[in-house]
């Protein structure tokens, strides 16, 4: 968003020097719901972060404002996004995943009845867009993606301490 003359302002236990770097300013999260236009989630899935985006939270953003959400489906409630949206409270809503989307996603499902009535609703909307778990296919995404696994493979194939391992519980 800066690089399209926006001012950026952003909400993280965890401040980044890169987002400072890039214009960035951190505010509390009560001032991005209040003087954000456009709000972009990029935080993961936790306890803490489910339903961050939620009908208390709708009700104080910006009326009109854009929800773009390309981190994890269950960050939004998105049957309080359907009503924000139906009331013109949130102005338009763009998502590259949905909290239910098990089955829905990287199947043709053209000819099917989809029997989840809440993304059919979401999907009738002029102002959302869906597009189902495509964000990630860029050219350096992949390539990230391939790099780190291959360098997994090599270094437990070599017996060294994998950087990514994921403790199973």
């Amino acid at each position: 968003m800066a690089g399209f003359g926006c001012k950026v302002i952003g909400f993280d236990v965890y401040h980044s020097p890169a987002f400072e770097k890039i214009g960035g300013r951190y505010v509390e999260a009560q001032r991005i719901q209040a003087d954000a236009d456009i709000i972009s989630l990029h935080c993961p899935l936790t306890p803490e972060t489910h339903h961050i985006v939620n009908a208390r939270t709708l009700a104080l953003v910006r009326r009109g404002a854009l929800l773009i959400n390309t981190s994890r489906g269950g960050l939004v409630d998105t049957e309080a996004a359907i009503e924000a949206l139906k009331s013109g409270q949130l102005g338009g809503m763009a998502i590259d995943v949905y909290e239910h989307e098990a089955g829905l996603f990287f199947k043709d499902l053209s000819s099917t009845v989809i029997p989840d009535d809440v993304i059919q609703r979401l999907v009738s909307f002029p102002n959302v867009i869906v597009t189902g778990h495509q964000a990630f296919f860029t050219r350096e995404a992949l390539g990230t993606i391939l790099g780190t696994t291959l360098a997994s493979i090599s270094d437990f194939a070599a017996g060294r301490p994998l950087v990514n391992e994921i403790d199973a519980p």
